[in-house]
């Protein structure tokens, strides 16, 4: 069997996702514990990602668990090249097309599934995704979208994919439980990173999220103090 290669050991920051596959397992049963609770026409229901409803945005979660699946089955044998934090950079919604193709594939796909058994594949495939997480080392390196990154790091950047897909997929369903407190926080990590700088202190994790992604605009209050910080609004949102 061929040795995975292994990146280098570092003291551990705050920011790493201290059991990447628990936090990982909580933010997809989240998601699922929504969407089993609705019924077959609120999965029509618009969501924060423009032009798609919660059926496209479950089938695209199903996409990133899936992607998730194969990357852990997927070692590297070359040094990472990405972290948590700098992977986003290539996914900006200012670069390319803005996402635009993959939104219609995803429209055109989830359209053709039956809402039974697009939930039911939700229910397989993300439990086997975050045990797939469990069962690697996190220090293995692996390869996804041509680029390596460590397991930890993977892990981090599902978690951070589920928790903004999350806060977009309940905003026509108040009732709807958010994400975990740990996917807030790790999400609230990354953006900082991407940042270069904390948010301020007195933003909750979920308001962070949502004005640090684009989701909402940042209030004047809110505009005033990341100018304290030297942070132009323009400079949002930090990821798509």
């Amino acid at each position: 069997m061929a040795r995975v290669r292994r990146g280098p050991r570092r003291p551990r920051p705050r920011h790493v996702v201290v059991s990447p596959a628990r936090t990982l397992a909580a933010t997809y049963d989240g998601i699922g514990r929504v969407v089993d609770g609705l019924a077959d026409a609120d999965l029509a229901r618009p969501t924060r990602a423009a032009g798609w409803t919660v059926r496209d945005l479950l089938l695209h979660l199903l996409l990133d668990a899936q992607r998730a699946l194969v990357t852990v089955g997927s070692p590297a044998d070359s040094a990472p090249d990405r972290d948590r934090f700098d992977y986003w950079r290539g996914f900006h919604p200012r670069r390319g097309d803005g996402g635009r193709a993959h939104a219609e594939l995803v429209r055109r796909v989830a359209a053709a599934y039956g809402d039974t058994a697009l939930r039911a594949l939700w229910r397989d495939t993300a439990p086997a995704a975050a045990h797939a997480v469990a069962v690697a080392h996190p220090d293995d390196l692996v390869t996804t979208q041509g680029h390596v990154l460590s397991v930890a790091d993977l892990a981090s950047t599902l978690v951070v994919e589920a928790c903004v897909h999350h806060l977009d997929l309940v905003v026509e369903l108040p009732d709807a439980p958010g994400p975990p407190d740990d996917a807030l926080a790790e999400t609230r990590t990354v953006l900082d990173g991407l940042l270069g700088r904390a948010f301020p202190a007195a933003w909750d994790a979920r308001r962070v999220v949502l004005v640090g992604t684009g989701r909402v605009e940042p209030t004047a209050a809110e505009a005033a103090g990341l100018a304290d910080l030297g942070v132009p609004v323009d400079a949002l949102p930090l990821l798509g």
